[in-house]
């Protein structure tokens, strides 16, 4: 074995300790002594050693992190990649046409359109996605009907409803990548998944390793993200004292330009970014992608007016599926008009798209060189 093969001991420095894991699970889902128990989540839901003895020290678990910089430029190669987004082919405003979907759709219902779009034409067998478990909570299922997909998209609280605690925290993030392992029970061949930009990057740098069973994910949906939250007891008194709400009153959560809170007495609350950080996931905080650059096709709300959601097919397969789900009648696009007014439209979205990426990006590299100056992780 390679002395310059880093280790769980290196990523339990760089990353665990600095406050950076995202606690997605991926490397004690992938570990390759699985099977001798080296690796395990801790009640905290930290990756952590159970037996080091155990461990192989073959680094998988270091290089599939979403957080170290390993593999990041094979991935870069294998895309195009190039700034300041990453390479994508069209921006366009869309819509789900399913009244149903756009019912229960945070958005414009695109996204669970595109998966309804591959699964009725036999694209896919399943597909990842996030359900609510809470306003905040959230669960990764794996989706194999349309009811499966719609009961994802639309989870949603009465009145008599409260907020899901983990521990003594509250979540927006779910677990993504540790669904990935349970592919190999479900017997599936080809699944999409939806994800965020950390999570999307893990199955890439998966699949450039040739770690089974990534190569089943063959498409991946990736959602714009700019943070997501952990609501401590500290945090979440704080907020709540800055809103003037109490979170338990929350009915809905959306993010564009900034974070729109719905309350179950139909108040709506737009928070800024910049108020958010002191309950934003620290990995968050040194995250540099907003677009989510290596997914087949990007989508988020931000730059299509309420109602719509904006789309970025980034990929060969990405337009593929895109121009399926159109032509069959799954989504439709805003109408523009003439030509020149949807160009201009397009570039609008973009320039809105870029700059949200490129503040994201600047918090992200500046958080980054402040770990670099304690020692701590190196992304180029």
């Amino acid at each position: 074995m390679s002395e310059g093969i880093k280790t769980f001991r290196d990523l339990q420095q760089e990353v665990i300790d600095r406050g950076l894991c995202g606690k997605c699970g991926g490397c004690v889902s992938f570990c390759s002594a699985g099977r001798l128990h080296a690796l395990e989540m801790g009640e905290d839901d930290l990756p952590r050693f159970a037996d080091e003895e155990n461990c192989l020290k073959c680094g998988i678990c270091y290089m599939i992190c979403p957080v170290t910089g390993e593999l990041d430029a094979e991935v870069r190669r294998r895309f195009g990649w190039k700034p300041p987004i990453g390479n994508y082919e069209m921006i366009r405003s869309a819509r789900a046409t399913d009244e149903a979907v756009r019912r229960v759709a945070t958005d414009g219902g695109v996204v669970t359109s595109l998966l309804l779009c591959m699964l009725d034409t036999h694209l896919i067998d399943g597909a990842i996605v996030s359900q609510k478990t809470s306003v905040f909570g959230r669960a990764p299922v794996i989706a194999t009907t349309r009811e499966d997909l719609l009961s994802a998209a639309g989870s949603h609280f009465g009145g008599s409803a409260h907020l899901e605690e983990l521990g003594d925290q509250y979540t927006t993030y779910s677990p993504t990548i540790s669904a990935v392992k349970g592919l190999e029970q479900r017997h599936l061949r080809r699944v999409a998944m939806v994800g965020t930009p950390c999570q999307v990057r893990s199955v890439k740098k998966m699949q450039a390793l040739g770690i089974l069973p990534a190569h089943i994910i063959t498409y991946t949906i990736g959602l714009f993200c700019m943070e997501n939250f952990v609501f401590e007891a500290v945090g979440r008194h704080r907020l709540e004292e800055r809103l003037q709400i109490d979170l338990s009153d929350i009915d809905k959560l959306n993010v564009k330009e900034d974070m729109i809170i719905t309350l179950r007495d139909g108040r709506t609350i737009h928070v800024p970014f910049d108020q958010l950080d002191d309950v934003a996931r620290p990995a968050c905080l040194a995250c540099t992608d907003f677009a989510n650059e290596y997914a087949d096709l990007s989508a988020g709300g931000l730059g299509s007016p309420k109602g719509y959601t904006t789309i970025l097919t980034r990929t060969e397969r990405g337009s593929g599926i895109y121009s399926r789900a159109l032509s069959q009648g799954y989504i439709e696009e805003m109408p523009l008009g003439e030509w020149a007014a949807m160009r201009a439209a397009e570039d609008r979205m973009g320039a809105e798209v870029i700059a949200f990426a490129e503040r994201k990006r600047a918090r992200g590299e500046a958080r980054l060189i402040e770990l670099r100056s304690e020692g701590g992780t190196d992304r180029e």
